[in-house]
């Protein structure tokens, strides 16, 4: 769906070893094609001595954004892997470097297919994944006697709580699906008795629970 996307939960460096060689997959989230093309040349300044920076990237809601490179390595069998593994797993607005140090023995092109695939599968085991959602952010507004319940009540809702402030009332600013707004007025209505005020504050990507 356009309206929710899964990306990396966080950018993690994890390496592995295969027959010597060594393979450091950096994940790391990635809004734009700059912003991937930023963390692909980081891991080349941080890992000069290296011999292959390959990478593969996912982008956009939809993840039609797709790309990949082998940098050296044999024609599709580094990029080519490492995507296919950022696709079966579903996940977008993404990018992974795997740079490599090689030990010595000749993988071949099996060998290199597998090794860079698993290096991008084991570091999402490690980083995990977070999913996002376009919401409507609603700010709602009710006196400070009301908001502690209000707060915990928003909680435990299935309407996630993106920021509080405290002024001359209480602020809370709360992600909600535009299908949901009649339900979600009503919802904040049953437990303040009505005394709560709520606002529009725009639509944003919102991350939500695993």
């Amino acid at each position: 769906m356009d309206d929710e996307y899964r990306t990396v939960a966080t950018a993690t460096v994890h390496e592995i070893e295969v027959r010597r060689s060594r393979f450091l997959c950096a994940l790391a989230p990635a809004g734009t094609e700059e912003r991937a093309r930023e963390v692909i040349a980081t891991r080349r300044k941080a890992e000069p001595a290296a011999r292959h920076h390959c990478h593969a990237f996912v982008l956009g809601a939809d993840g039609r954004t797709q790309r990949s490179n082998d940098d050296g390595e044999p024609a599709g069998t580094a990029g080519a892997p490492m995507l296919e593994v950022l696709r079966r797993r579903e996940l977008t607005n993404t990018v992974a470097v795997v740079t490599r140090y090689f030990g010595g023995v000749l993988l071949g092109a099996g060998g290199l297919i597998r090794a860079y695939g698993q290096a991008v599968a084991d570091a999402l085991d490690e980083a995990g994944t977070a999913r996002y959602r376009r919401l409507r952010v609603i700010a709602v507004t009710v006196d400070y006697g009301r908001a502690g319940r209000v707060e915990n009540d928003l909680r435990e809702s299935p309407y996630p709580l993106q920021g509080t402030s405290f002024g001359a009332e209480a602020r809370f600013e709360v992600g909600v699906r535009g299908t949901e707004l009649d339900e979600f007025t009503h919802w904040l209505a049953d437990r303040t008795g009505g005394a709560a005020r709520t606002e529009e504050a725009g639509e944003h990507w919102i991350r939500l629970d695993p």
